[in-house]
């Protein structure tokens, strides 16, 4: 068996957890799945899972509540190779990009943070950045890493989750297996 060579760099990258449609633990779950399988990927770290009102959805889909968790990866992928393969798990998982934004989904999956890199490009921005915007990501992610300040940011995660508003709710339902 041939093993792979310790001078790859490794750079620590978060991915959120979302979804609202159908067997949601199940969706979440398949995704992380997903993401252990690849060669190049170490799961680090995993939170609660958490369930979660809809933020900024059309009045139709208000009554179907989101399930969200964090995961902590270390990968020798590169940006756009990390970004590519999230959203071929996405694609595989049948998650449908729309005109609208904030529609219902098997599964989203948002990268938050990869290294100290601040990148924004039409297609891509990290760290993701409505993280301080959403308790739904914050909680989660300050069960993992609350010291973390994140690149242009000048507080914690878990100083940041203590400024959000409480509402929408965002309460533990169980475990990120």
């Amino acid at each position: 068996m041939e093993s792979k060579p310790d001078n790859e760099i490794k750079t620590e990258a978060a991915i959120g957890f979302g979804s609202n449609v159908g067997e949601r633990m199940s969706h979440l779950r398949e995704a992380l799945a997903r993401l252990r399988e690849l060669d190049s990927v170490a799961l680090l770290c995993k939170s609660g899972v958490y369930e979660t009102e809809p933020v900024d959805v059309l009045e139709e889909f208000a009554d179907m509540p989101f399930l969200n968790a964090v995961a902590v990866f270390e990968t020798s992928l590169g940006v756009e190779e990390w970004s590519a393969v999230v959203h071929a798990i996405e694609d595989a998982m049948l998650r449908v990009r729309g005109t609208v934004s904030h529609t219902p989904r098997t599964i989203d999956l948002d990268l938050l943070y990869f290294g100290d890199m601040v990148i924004n490009r039409p297609h891509l921005h990290i760290p993701h950045p409505q993280i301080s915007l959403r308790r739904f990501v914050c909680e989660p992610l300050a069960e993992l890493r609350p010291e973390m300040t994140l690149p242009g940011q000048s507080k914690t995660i878990r100083q940041i989750l203590a400024t959000l508003p409480t509402e929408p709710t965002v309460r533990r339902v169980g475990e990120f297996a």
